[in-house]
């Protein structure tokens, strides 16, 4: 019951960067790719019980991308 719950917090967290960032009310920057990096995290915790592992996986190079863009961001902005 509670990876359901920690999975329908990280599916919200998925749509509503996506949201915010179409309508442009965030743009592609440190906010945006946190809250893409914490859904995954929250996503994968709700899967990982589950066995779906297709799904699973996506979460964690979803997670992996969010990272490297924080990298990016973080690097550009200390120059």
């Amino acid at each position: 019951m509670i990876f359901d719950i920690i999975g329908w917090i990280g599916m919200i967290m998925v749509l509503l960067p996506y949201l915010l960032l179409s309508l442009n009310k965030i743009d592609n920057g440190v906010l945006y790719q946190v809250l893409n990096l914490l859904s995954s995290v929250l996503m994968a915790i709700g899967l990982y019980p589950k066995n779906a592992w297709f799904s699973f996986a996506l979460q964690i190079i979803w997670g992996i991308i969010a990272i490297i863009g924080l990298v990016k961001l973080l690097k550009k902005k200390n120059n």
